[in-house]
């Protein structure tokens, strides 16, 4: 069952989060327990992020340096597999254009396709940390809308050289991202809208945000997309502040806004656990106010944060 079909089928607001494949060389045990500590909330799906490998410099014993690329977070393909068939909770891999070329994005079409997985969230993924632009791998794509293309030629058949197979039964849905604050690149709102429109017309099935802290951000994002003609889901994207640090490190690693509100009672966190809790208050708020709202679901980016999600999800679910 598609993501569109699962949400329209509560009768509240629905509940999801997003989890990372362990780091390389580890296993899966951790990951584990922490979906069980949100399973009593009846998840309709998980989202697994995918990971681009990153290039890094190692030195030779002759003084020399060797540049290699490192894959920290492998296995998203895998991970998605394991989870739905331990816990039989829809999955929702990322497949992204970061870091990946045409081909390797077939064979892992072609590997989900196999296992069953049939959900996706369509992006085009983070800049390489050693570089100031977005490049595409080579044979890659450079827009989530190429990716998209890829996807759909896949349901239709259609390999990427230009081969034709038996189109699958169960076609992949996929959803793709929004932004309320807009996309760092973007040169104005409106024209993030208008892509994203592009995406939608091009088949994507429902829009999950970015992360806000400002709800009246999401409200507004949502009727300049109903304005212009955007009728499918979308979903707010939640994320409980963990730590002081976060004060600077979320504007600037995801180029959003906090709310002066927060931002004044985050100056005044001398601890993890002081901004912890104003974490979860905080996002216990936006929670009740975007299911008062009548939102189709909420979901969770619950990465280094699953014990404030399930404290939130109590008081909400």
């Amino acid at each position: 069952m598609n993501i569109v079909d699962l949400i329209n089928g509560c009768s509240e607001t629905a509940f999801s989060f997003e989890i990372l494949p362990p780091m390389k060389g580890a296993d899966s045990g951790k990951l584990f327990r922490d979906i069980e500590e949100l399973l009593e909330f009846n998840p309709k799906y998980i989202n697994i992020t995918s990971h681009r490998s990153e290039v890094e410099f190692r030195t030779l014993p002759n003084g020399l340096f060797e540049q290699v690329s490192v894959r920290h977070r492998p296995g998203t393909v895998a991970i998605a597999a394991a989870i739905q068939n331990k816990y039989k909770v829809p999955v929702v891999p990322h497949v992204i254009c970061s870091g990946f070329s045409k081909s390797e994005t077939e064979y892992a079409l072609i590997d989900l396709h196999y296992l069953g997985i049939t959900n996706l969230l369509v992006l085009r993924g983070d800049r390489a940390k050693n570089e100031k632009n977005f490049k595409a791998q080579a044979d890659g794509h450079s827009h989530a809308n190429e990716l998209q293309q890829q996807v759909n030629d896949f349901n239709r058949g259609r390999f990427i050289d230009g081969s034709e197979f038996e189109a699958p039964k169960v076609p992949f849905s996929y959803g793709v991202a929004g932004y309320p604050e807009k996309h760092e690149e973007s040169p104005n709102a409106e024209s993030d809208i208008f892509w994203l429109k592009e995406k939608v017309k091009a088949g994507a099935d429902y829009i999950v945000t970015q992360m806000f802290y400002d709800n009246s951000k999401y409200f507004s994002f949502v009727e300049k997309c109903r304005q212009e003609g955007i009728t499918v889901p979308i979903i707010p994207g939640l994320k409980p502040i963990t730590s002081p640090t976060q004060l600077s490190v979320l504007p600037r690693v995801f180029h959003i806004d906090l709310p002066e509100t927060l931002a004044s009672e985050l100056r005044k966190c001398t601890t993890k656990e002081t901004a912890v809790q104003l974490g979860i208050e905080w996002c216990t708020a936006q929670s009740e106010e975007l299911k008062k709202a009548g939102v189709p679901s909420i979901h969770f980016y619950s990465m280094n944060a699953v014990n404030s999600v399930k404290r939130i999800a109590e008081k909400i679910y």
